[in-house]
């Protein structure tokens, strides 16, 4: 981005913690919401967090978003909402084995409570959360994709993914919303990658 943003960054676990720093780090203001704020910890209310942002990243849990996000409809009207989260049932080894959303998303349904708000989903098919603010992490370039209804709030989030140093040809525009149902899925082939090659690093990579 040309500019620098003040951008909230909803959550406080090791996905909130990557962008965070990697923001900061590209030089925007960054405010962490938290469901139990500390001044001593630099984390806001999540309301007071979206309040101050027009940019608003989804670093919560995903089974915990809608509920979380959907009473914050005053705060996050007219921002761009940046949701990295995946909405899963988890089995009993931790790992996601069913999506909460079948026959939709979790950006899908953050977009159907938020009419007012700007939905756009990406870096969500990669982990750990390190390489969504470092996608030079591993041996091969991954690929982000962008998933949303507003062309310009697509171009924001993509200007964000420069600023964390993902290369333009490496960020591909899905088109609408209803396309981050693919990349939603990709977490059902989390548990059988991790039964296969153990705990590694993983991201997509298209190659053409």
């Amino acid at each position: 981005m040309t500019t620098t943003s003040t951008i909230a960054v909803l959550g406080t676990g090791s996905v909130s913690r990557a962008l965070a720093a990697g923001l900061r780090a590209a030089g925007h203001r960054v405010v962490v919401g938290s469901r139990t704020p500390s001044p001593s910890e630099g984390t806001v209310g999540h309301a007071a967090a979206a309040a101050a942002a027009g940019i608003v990243v989804n670093a919560l849990p995903g089974d915990a978003a809608l509920d979380v996000l959907t009473p914050l409809a005053d705060e996050l009207a007219g921002a761009v909402l940046v949701d990295v989260a995946n909405a899963v049932e988890y089995g009993p080894d931790g790992l996601a084995s069913a999506l909460r959303h079948p026959g939709s998303s979790l950006a899908e349904e953050l977009q159907r409570a938020l009419p007012r708000t700007r939905v756009v989903k990406t870096l969500n098919t990669m982990g750990p959360a390190a390489l969504m603010a470092d996608p030079t992490g591993l041996s091969a370039p991954l690929t982000a994709f962008l998933s949303g209804n507003d062309p310009a709030a697509k171009a924001v989030v993509a200007g964000l993914l420069g600023d964390l140093g993902w290369p333009g040809e490496g960020i591909i525009d899905l088109g609408d919303v209803a396309t981050a149902r693919g990349p939603e899925a990709f977490i059902l082939m989390v548990r059988p990658l991790v039964r296969a090659l153990g705990p590694v690093p993983f991201g997509l990579a298209v190659a053409r």
